[in-house]
């Protein structure tokens, strides 16, 4: 009995040890993720608002890319598929540094919406949009339920919006463009829940190795990841609430 007893409370201590661990390490995914959502707000309002700077990316009457916007509208893109090697080769500060890049570059991708809709409704779509990212990221750690199956499924449908909205840059269908906004919508809100599980998941499943060294990079590619989320939900709910100018 003695022995059992035992047995419970270090099982217990390790548990304790691993939920404080846990809260540790969800708070410093959404740290860097806030910090990078600061940078991408403060890189996007001081482009989007002077008309000289935005003029070097886009066309001032049509808000229509020149050669430089359309590097910057897929620089992040790029950046993003780099963004398996850095994590790989380069320290966790290096993979922070990385991350921060690429906010800044989104930052600069985004720009124009402050020339192309109007302040309130940019402040009302982002408040919105962190209501719903709480409650749904919220939802993802406390629930349950398995959401691991519904991977391959979202990942299909990230692919196919991408698709779908490099065609109607060609095409310009309205139509096309608002089935895409919904979509997208509902596509990166099950991403939210699903991502912020699966941070929770390898967390658990690695406290036990002590590799800090691994646990900080993978909290800044969870960081990546909500932020990722956060920003495309922002951006499709823009699409259909938001008031151009």
């Amino acid at each position: 009995m003695a022995e059992l007893n035992r047995m419970r409370t270090a099982t217990g201590a390790r548990t304790a040890h691993i939920d404080e661990g846990l809260r540790a390490h969800m708070n410093k995914v959404y740290g860097t993720m806030s910090v990078g959502m600061l940078i991408t707000f403060a890189v996007a309002w001081a482009i989007g608002t002077s008309p000289q700077l935005l003029s070097i990316f886009r066309d001032p009457q049509t808000m229509q890319p020149n050669i430089l916007g359309w590097i910057a509208m897929f620089a992040p893109l790029g950046m993003i598929f780099g963004f398996g090697a850095v994590m790989r080769k380069a320290s966790a500060a290096g993979a922070r540094l990385f991350f921060f890049a690429f906010a800044a570059a989104m930052g600069l991708s985004l720009s124009y919406i402050f020339a192309v809709y109007t302040g309130i409704s940019i402040a009302q779509t982002f408040l919105v949009t962190s209501i719903a990212f709480a409650g749904l990221s919220l939802f993802g750690y406390v629930t349950k339920r398995d959401l691991s199956g519904m991977g391959t499924f979202l990942m299909m449908g990230v692919i196919g919006l991408l698709v779908a909205m490099v065609i109607n840059i060609f095409l310009q269908s309205p139509a096309i463009m608002f089935a895409v906004s919904i979509l997208g919508v509902l596509i990166f809100a099950a991403l939210t829940a699903y991502d912020t599980q699966k941070i929770k998941a390898e967390y658990v499943a690695h406290a036990h190795h002590g590799d800090a060294e691994w646990l900080e990079k993978s909290g800044i590619h969870g960081a990546l990841n909500l932020y990722l989320d956060f920003i495309n939900m922002f951006q499709f709910l823009l699409m259909f609430l938001g008031n151009q100018e």
